[in-house]
């Protein structure tokens, strides 16, 4: 067995794609549009994993829009995705940067929580050892729910 992706929907494609892509730093590997579905799936990996993913070789985010409104609910009851960076309070502070809403923020030097636009909880992990607590991180309080 082989993980292949995990699936998310989206309610507004360009919003899903400027949260992964543009603020999260996820690079879109492959797309697919289905007339006759009425959908598209957009297929995203993290950099490092951009060309074992082309390969085959990585898992993917798939996001899921469906053409048709449609209103999803209970991102949170999804789970999360999770992501290793290498710099959890610089990765944090670039998505405070471009407006995005540090739920749960890096305290601990270790983990943060982020959500994108359609609630889907994005778990932040860094490398190797947690890094020494600081501020303004330490004193931040969670915000809203991850």
């Amino acid at each position: 067995m082989k993980y292949l992706h995990t699936m998310v929907r989206a309610r507004n494609l360009e919003e899903s794609l400027d949260f992964y892509c543009d603020k999260l730093g996820l690079v879109e590997v492959r797309r697919h549009a289905s007339e006759a579905g009425r959908f598209t799936l957009v297929f995203l990996a993290a950099p490092d994993d951009v060309e074992s993913a082309k390969l085959g070789h990585s898992p993917l985010v798939e996001i899921t829009w469906n053409w048709d409104t449609e209103e999803y609910t209970g991102g949170r009851n999804f789970g999360h995705l999770a992501y290793r960076v290498d710099d959890i309070y610089a990765t944090c502070q670039r998505l405070l940067d471009k407006g995005v809403v540090i739920n749960r923020p890096p305290r601990d030097g270790h983990m943060a929580f982020v959500r994108s636009p359609d609630g889907i909880s994005i778990e932040l992990l860094q490398a190797g050892d947690a890094l020494a607590p600081q501020e303004p991180w330490v004193s931040m309080a969670n915000t809203g729910s991850w």
